[in-house]
């Protein structure tokens, strides 16, 4: 299977950017909230993998200066088209973060390491994070878990795709966003938590707190099987001391 960056296509990238964080999504920014209240100090965030945009604006909502950062054209143009004033920059599909070295009090990426190919790209790409962090500075990695490519969920399914079952590290699965209005299949990266955590070590980060973001039985959404099985992990890391 060859790996692509699905959202260049321009309807898959607007169908994107129109979707509003329906239900499992809420699960992954539920929380996301108070970890990085609770982590990190100051205000100049770096949203990596910011895509149309949408958690560019939620750390703007917290208080945050934040600077959107995307190799999708597609995407940086549905952000720029909802928030017209909004620091959105396109980067090379080299690894470079085109920022000085200690620039930011908060890196966060959602979702964008589901999406990127082997581990040495990944590795590269987390040493570059930690550069650009302040001495004290933070990096909120948000991701799926092995799990979401083997379930059923509220926003997701993989019925159709049996050989995620038999996915290893850093093996291509797919899976289907029902509340985007896109019903093509996406690529993503298998990449379970020991990966990470290899990764994060060879980086030069060291793992403050992780958290699988499971529903509650008080929510309101009729969880298929989130309340049991966690779609979601974050990960908050320093530079190593």
């Amino acid at each position: 299977m060859t790996f692509t960056n699905a959202y260049e296509d321009s309807e898959r990238a607007a169908a994107y950017a129109r979707m509003q964080f329906p239900g499992t999504y809420e699960l992954a920014f539920r929380d996301l909230g108070e970890i990085v209240g609770r982590w990190v100090v100051g205000r100049d965030a770096l949203d990596f993998g910011c895509g149309a945009g949408r958690s560019t604006r939620l750390l703007e909502s917290w208080g945050y200066q934040a600077i959107g950062i995307d190799i999708s054209g597609e995407m940086l143009a549905e952000a720029r088209r909802t928030e017209p004033h909004g620091d959105y920059r396109q980067v090379r599909n080299d690894g470079v973060i085109p920022f000085p070295d200690a620039s930011f009090d908060l890196a966060l990426s959602a979702f964008t390491f589901d999406n990127i190919p082997t581990e040495a790209k990944k590795t590269r790409l987390l040493r570059e994070l930690r550069r650009v962090l302040k001495p004290e500075g933070r990096l909120v990695n948000l991701v799926s878990t092995p799990e979401i490519y083997r379930y059923e969920w509220v926003s997701f399914t993989t019925r159709d795709f049996p050989n995620n079952h038999l996915a290893g590290p850093g093996d291509p699965v797919l899976i289907i966003n029902t509340s985007s209005g896109d019903r093509g299949p996406v690529t993503d990266i298998l990449w379970p938590d020991e990966s990470y955590r290899r990764l994060y070590a060879q980086a030069g980060l060291e793992l403050l707190e992780m958290r699988k973001l499971l529903a509650r039985p008080d929510e309101p959404t009729p969880w298929v099987s989130e309340h049991r099985v966690a779609p979601w992990c974050v990960y908050v890391l320093r530079q190593e001391p």
